[in-house]
């Protein structure tokens, strides 16, 4: 019975159709747990990242909305807590875009401007990152070229004289999510939108 239970949730998440099961108990639902009525009990949601991501997308899907700020159209404003980016438009709108954001300890706030924007950026990890990932086991390369493997996605934004960047991602599950060094990450199509639309000097407010 539990097991009938989870396939539709899993196929649903990730826009698959089955046959026809036998009717179930509803369910409730809460973050990425339900309540199985059968055991009584909260279960967590196992997904794989292919999943995750598909929910992500849902969820962060790039759309137009209304924004009454004070800020002049071009301006780009990342709102850490949120997990989004607005692109500021004319008439009262913003572009918004779902992005992934430092994870715990790696957050900032601040005034930057594009000073840079690069298709397809090679990466060059900092060495201050590279020390820490060696700590846990892992070997980070001094530099990586740009393509569809590099973690910089296929565009990026150069942020000031920071080491930060807006960029791609090869890792769609981490849009939603806080988990880089700093840097705000978009999927590759969104990334690309932006770039098209950014001139080097726009300003970005990170909140």
């Amino acid at each position: 019975m539990r097991l009938r239970l989870r396939l539709p949730i899993l196929a649903l998440c990730a826009g698959l159709a089955l046959p026809p099961l036998t009717p179930a108990p509803a369910l409730a639902f809460a973050d990425n747990k339900f309540f199985d009525p059968v055991t009584q009990e909260w279960v967590e949601l196992k997904v794989t990242p292919e999943v995750a991501g598909k929910i992500a997308r849902r969820k962060f899907k790039r759309k137009v909305v209304d924004f009454n700020g004070p800020e002049a159209p071009g301006t780009i404003i990342v709102d850490t807590e949120a997990r989004a980016l607005y692109h500021v438009l004319e008439g009262g709108e913003a572009m918004r875009y779902g992005i992934g954001v430092g994870r715990d300890g790696f957050t900032w706030q601040g005034v930057q401007k594009v000073t840079r924007k690069a298709e397809w950026p090679g990466w060059t990890p900092p060495p201050e990152m590279i020390a820490r990932e060696r700590k846990k086991g892992r070997k980070l390369p001094a530099f990586m070229p740009g393509g569809p493997n590099n973690p910089m996605g296929a565009r990026a934004l150069y942020l000031g004289n920071t080491i930060y960047r807006i960029h791609g991602t090869n890792e769609d599950w981490s849009i939603g999510q806080a988990v880089s060094s700093g840097c705000f990450r978009m999927w590759n199509d969104d990334v690309e939108h932006l770039y098209s639309q950014v001139p080097v000097g726009a300003t970005v407010i990170i909140r």
